[in-house]
Parts: C-alpha cells; sequence; structure tokens
C-alpha cells in the first residue's frame, strides 16, 4: 500500500515538474518576443520605406527618361532594374535589422547561398527571366510591334521581365514565357512602315500576256491602299495547268489589318480591270484522251417513236 502511494506521488512530481518547464519555457518565449518587438517593427518599418522608395524610383524614373533618346524598352528595363536593386538593398537592411547579430557580409553569404538553392530550383523562371532583360535591352521590337513566332501572330501589348503579352489578331491575349521569344526565331512584321505583298493570278492561254500585264498594272496602281513611294511590280511567272500564271507585288501598310484590306482592294480592282478588258480568268480546263474512237450514238426523240 505504501509503495503504491510513494509511485502516484512521485507521477505527481513529475507532471508539476514537466508543466513548470513547459510553462517557464512559454514565459521565455513570451518575454523573448516582447524584447524583439523592437526590431520587429524596425523592421516592419524598413520594409514600408522599401517599399515606398521603390516606387518614387519607378515613377520618377520614368519621367526623367523620357526624353532620352534610347528605346523605350531600354528606359523600362532601366527603371526595373533600379527598382530590383532597391528591393535587393531594402531586404538585406531589413534582416540586418531584424536579427541584429546578423552582419552584411554574413547576409550577402546567406543570400548567395540562397540565390544558388533558388536558382535551382527555379531554373525556368530565371531563365525567362534573363531571357526578358536581353530582350528588353537588344531586341528590335517594341511595345505596338505585330510580330510572328511559331505561327503565333500578334501585337505586343507589355513586355515583362519575365514574359510578355501578345494580343493575336482574333483578339485573343496569349502570356508567352520570354525564353520562347528568345529561343526561337521572331518576324518583326510593323519592323518598317510597309513591306511588299505578293499575289498570282492567272490569264487563258489565248490572251496576250503583254496586254493582260498592261492591264492588271493600271488596275493596282489606282489602288488607294498602296505606298506611293515603291512600285508595283508585274510579271508573268510560269505556264500553269490551265493558265499563265502572272505574279503581283506591291507595298502597303505593314500591320495584318493593312495587309488584309489592300489584298481585298487589289483583288477586286483586277478582276474587275480584266472582265472589262474581255481577258478571261480561266477555270481549271481538263482534257481526255482515249485510245480508241467513242462511237457516237444519238437517242431518238419522243416524237419519233
Amino acid at each position: 500500500m505504501e509503495n503504491t502511494e510513494g509511485s502516484t506521488l512521485d507521477s505527481i512530481d513529475s507532471l508539476e515538474e514537466v508543466q513548470s518547464t513547459a510553462l517557464n519555457t512559454l514565459g521565455e518565449m513570451l518575454l523573448s518576443f516582447i524584447e524583439h518587438l523592437p526590431f520587429l517593427a524596425g523592421a516592419m518599418l524598413t520594409l514600408l520605406l522599401t517599399w515606398g522608395l521603390a516606387r518614387l524610383v519607378t515613377a520618377f524614373g520614368t519621367r526623367l527618361l523620357q526624353s532620352w533618346s534610347k528605346r523605350d524598352s531600354v528606359k523600362e528595363l532601366i527603371v526595373r532594374l533600379l527598382s530590383i536593386i532597391v528591393w535587393v538593398m531594402g531586404l538585406l537592411l531589413t534582416a540586418i535589422v531584424l536579427f541584429p547579430g546578423l552582419t552584411p557580409s554574413k547576409a550577402l553569404g546567406g543570400l548567395g547561398l540562397v540565390s544558388i538553392a533558388v536558382g535551382l530550383a527555379f531554373k525556368d523562371i530565371f531563365e525567362n527571366f534573363f531571357a526578358g532583360i536581353l530582350i528588353l535591352w537588344r531586341f528590335p521590337f517594341e511595345r505596338g510591334d505585330y510580330i510572328e513566332c511559331e505561327g503565333l501572330v500578334g501585337k505586343v501589348e507589355r513586355i515583362l521581365v519575365r514574359m510578355s503579352y501578345i494580343r493575336e489578331t482574333n483578339g485573343e491575349l496569349t502570356v508567352v514565357p520570354n525564353s520562347f521569344l528568345f529561343k526561337n526565331p521572331v518576324t518583326i512584321l510593323t519592323s518598317e512602315p510597309s513591306r511588299r505583298v505578293m499575289l498570282t493570278t492567272g490569264v487563258a492561254y489565248d490572251v496576250d500576256v503583254g496586254e493582260a500585264v498592261e492591264v492588271i498594272t493600271q488596275a493596282v496602281n489606282a489602288c488607294e491602299t498602296l505606298t506611293r513611294d515603291k512600285p508595283v511590280q508585274v510579271f508573268p511567272k510560269a505556264f500553269g495547268s490551265s493558265s499563265i500564271d502572272i505574279e503581283i507585288a506591291w507595298w502597303t501598310e505593314s500591320t495584318p489589318l493593312g495587309v488584309r484590306r489592300s489584298t481585298g482592294e487589289v483583288v477586286t480592282a483586277v478582276k474587275s480591270a480584266l472582265d472589262k478588258a474581255g481577258i478571261e480568268i480561266p477555270f481549271p480546263y481538263r482534257t481526255l484522251t482515249f485510245k480508241e474512237s467513242l462511237p457516237i450514238r444519238q437517242e431518238a426523240s419522243a416524237g419519233n417513236e
């Protein structure tokens, strides 16, 4: 009986000791948190100041660089890099304020290790990031240009550090990783105010080709959507299966809408001019040849029966 009571008392003492240790630990943690509150407040204030300074750099940097003669993408890149530098320095200062024992050298060393780990974990993100910097710095297309890349045709609406926004000609918005634009050939459709458009038509074999070329040239020159400082070129191209093929080349506005509008006007003008001149645009002809003559049989009409 005495052994039972002794073991119970020992259990109660052990429970009270554990409870006392836990309370002391919680108290020390709470006291440490309270003592660290000024550092936490300083870190929050540093973050707030960093955010405000980054906003000021973005706002005033954009205004200050407006009069600079460089491309808009270069100006935007400089402003973003300055903003990134402000954030990196602000985060380092915040870490030093939050942890008083942390020195700048230790912070930079830790940042290097973290950057290596993050770079390995987020390789694609950093690849798009550096591709975006190179696009903003070196590539010739700007916001507002029409580009074509791997079947994607559209207008560049925004070029961010990691991705670009392309508004396709059907109105859909496509978000493209910058590494895609950097690794693949990109055609800038609007790098010049005008570009050449080519079209092929045909005339019948019994038509005077020189006359057809003259009629087509006059019809194309009368169109309003042409670029007047560039010549219209009309040349017989090939002997087609049913016609003499004639190639028409002219210059017009470089946007996709401008090209479609001009193509429609030229097709309409050429068709109308050839019709007025009595020049046939033939349908595909087929000539069937048989080895033996085919017998011709005439059906008797109903009145002769």
